[in-house]
């Protein structure tokens, strides 16, 4: 069983929202935790600012729209977003948003993913369990890349 404070360092990594997708590879390496603490741990971590992101996000931005100039510059990046992300919520639907979630590339994480949810209008009820289904496939994901790259570096 890893530390605690190991086990809140990575939690902490997974909720944060640019370092979110390295929790697991950090954990399975700096920390040298095993493969299910790892992804266990890192999931948790993603999910855990989840329902506040989705709760509060409308009223942040409402709060940040007081300024023109962030105004401005928060409709051209939800006008930007929208055009790029319509075409997957389209044809996917609501799985869209677990597809978005789940692929392990940089801004397509749990924090982008309550974003597009905002953007879309889809329901908290919704989005919720939508974003933890992709993020547990993320975990898969990323688990089996990390240990690919562990094992291929260590022989």
């Amino acid at each position: 069983m890893p530390e605690w404070n190991e086990i809140l360092q990575v939690i902490a990594i997974a909720a944060a929202p640019l370092s979110e997708r390295g929790a697991i590879p950090i954990a399975l390496t700096v920390y040298e935790m095993d493969p299910a603490s790892a992804y266990i741990w890192s999931v948790l971590g993603n999910f855990l600012p989840v329902p506040f992101l989705l709760a509060g996000l409308g009223w942040f931005i409402n709060f940040l729209s007081r300024w023109n100039w962030v105004k401005r510059a928060m409709h051209w990046w939800f006008d930007r977003t929208q055009r790029r992300k319509r075409a997957l919520i389209e044809r996917w639907g609501a799985l869209g948003l677990v597809i978005f979630v789940a692929v392990p590339l940089p801004f397509t994480g749990p924090w982008s993913g309550a974003l597009v949810a905002y953007l879309f209008g889809i329901p908290f009820k919704y989005a919720l369990p939508l974003i933890g289904l992709g993020i547990l496939i993320y975990g898969f994901l990323v688990l089996g890349v990390s240990l690919g790259v562990i094992h291929w570096f260590k022989l």
